[in-house]
């Protein structure tokens, strides 16, 4: 068990920006996840979805949780009803994204750290 141990200090010690965008991704798809319904709500007030709810309403014109419901349907694909991921979907997109962004920002954490 020591033996791997030593191993992964190894590869953490001579891959710093590899480590830190793993860090950098497993410490924001977390938050992104619990954030996705505040996220999700201001994406869908700006108009920028620009798609119909379920409804036949705009999203942007929505307010409260239609328009977290609404807007986490848009981003996942469509509501279940419609053939797409719903709410669930839109989640797990937003989720992805700042597991992605996350990454970035370590890896370029890390690139500024071991730049010479």
């Amino acid at each position: 068990m020591f033996d791997f141990l030593s191993d992964v200090k190894d590869w953490v010690c001579e891959n710093p920006v590899k480590t830190l965008a793993l860090v950098g991704a497993v410490a924001a798809a977390p938050v992104a996840f619990v954030c996705a319904p505040a996220i999700a709500t201001v994406v869908g007030s700006t108009g920028i979805l620009g798609a119909t709810a379920t409804t036949g309403a705009t999203i942007s014109t929505l307010n409260g949780i239609a328009l977290t419901n609404a807007s986490l349907a848009a981003l996942g694909g469509g509501a279940l009803s419609a053939g797409g991921a719903g709410m669930a979907g839109g989640t797990a997109v937003v989720s992805g994204v700042g597991a992605v962004l996350g990454g970035a920002a370590g890896a370029g954490a890390g690139k500024a750290i071991t730049s010479d």
